[in-house]
């Protein structure tokens, strides 16, 4: 899915009132700027009968729906960003705010130096959004007229569209499907054509929302890959959501975690097993039969023999490395940290058993 201006003005144009949202949200030097972003959405609440329905047909009652909270970040030009969380915790609403597709309840933003939803034209040139679970390709056609129908939308030159598609079927490995309906192509073709019409009109800011959710193994490789080199070619500006930790890990160098609609980290991806995980990896190669009695140090992972893993506290590290050595006859050892995964998986479900409770007491 990308946002399209039939008739927008040529590209690095902006409008007036572009130009004063950018003075109102940010110095302009970022490519994106949130202050103070929240959407909260009312929904209906609908109790169970015949009475209570009739009822509501004259009085109805309402939830607020807290989608996203006081959400500030910064994003430099040409900086790739993860953009994480579980499901519901805010991700997409805040890249539709950034694409300018819903309104905020509060707060501001600028994406090269425009408001997202005044949805000026120029804007909607210079940016491209991605949603794995959406299309924006006709099914029945050949992608290689919905390509034609996106340079007439963009008003792309022949010339470079026809250079950039070139580029884009060589980089995707596609060449031979372009001409193929879309609904003969499997998910992880679709995705990569979804990835080229996404591209074509060359945005400086490129959203992406889920691009590898279901795709196989081979798949997420050829688009991780392809993202990868086309973003440190081109300098584009990528804010990337992913459950899947090693696309982040991939492409990312910096992660900003959101959960429940507000933010928990905005750093390093190098800085959340660090922040997040309190316990570490050992992993032992014996000089013959694995002990029975690993369970005294932590938590055994895995026995092998000659070789285990135990999962333990950080700050028992080193008594349990001396103990080990001293009663243990051990030919290699190694301290990892916990796989980026699991601190995410484990950081997520903290938060949702914290929720329940919460929700328990106040029930």
């Amino acid at each position: 899915m990308s946002v399209a201006a039939p008739e927008a003005p040529a590209v690095g144009t902006r409008p007036a009132s572009a130009a004063a949202g950018a003075d109102r949200t940010g110095d302009g030097s970022a490519a994106i700027e949130a202050r103070g972003l929240t959407k909260t959405y009312r929904v209906y609440r609908k109790r169970e009968g015949l009475l209570a329905g009739i009822g509501g047909l004259f009085r109805r009652e309402y939830n607020e729906v807290h989608a996203v909270r006081d959400v500030s970040f910064r994003v430099e030009r040409g900086e790739m960003l993860a953009f994480l969380g579980p499901n519901g915790a805010g991700k997409t609403t805040t890249l539709k705010l950034l694409a300018g597709l819903i309104h905020p309840s509060d707060g501001e933003a600028s994406v090269l130096g425009y408001t997202p939803w005044e949805r000026a034209n120029a804007y909607r040139r210079r940016f491209s959004l991605v949603m794995g679970q959406k299309n924006q390709l006709w099914w029945d056609l050949p992608a290689q007229e919905s390509f034609n129908l996106h340079r007439e939308i963009y008003g792309v030159p022949p010339a470079e569209f026809a250079q950039r598609l070139d580029e884009l079927v060589d980089l995707l490995k596609v060449r031979k499907l372009i001409g193929q309906p879309v609904r003969e192509l499997s998910l992880g073709e679709r995705m990569r054509m979804e990835l080229i019409a996404a591209l074509l009109h060359a945005p400086e800011v490129l959203f992406l929302d889920e691009p590898t959710i279901g795709l196989d193994v081979v798949s997420q490789r050829t688009v991780q890959s392809f993202l990868k080199t086309y973003q440190a070619e081109r300098g584009t500006t990528v804010v990337l959501t992913s459950h899947y930790m090693k696309d982040v890990e991939a492409l990312c160098d910096r992660a900003v975690i959101i959960d429940d609609g507000t933010i928990r980290h905005d750093g390093p991806l190098s800085e959340i097993v660090e922040r997040f995980s309190t316990h570490k990896i050992i992993e032992l190669s014996f000089a013959g039969e694995v002990p029975s009695d690993l369970a005294r140090y932590g938590t055994p992972l895995k026995a092998i023999a000659p070789r285990a893993r135990i999962e333990v506290a950080r700050a028992e590290i080193p008594r349990v490395l001396a103990d080990l050595l001293d009663r243990h006859r051990i030919e290699d050892v190694s301290v990892n940290d916990r796989p980026l995964e699991e601190v995410i998986a484990d950081l997520f479900g903290e938060q949702a058993d914290a929720d329940a409770a919460a929700a328990g007491a106040a029930a």
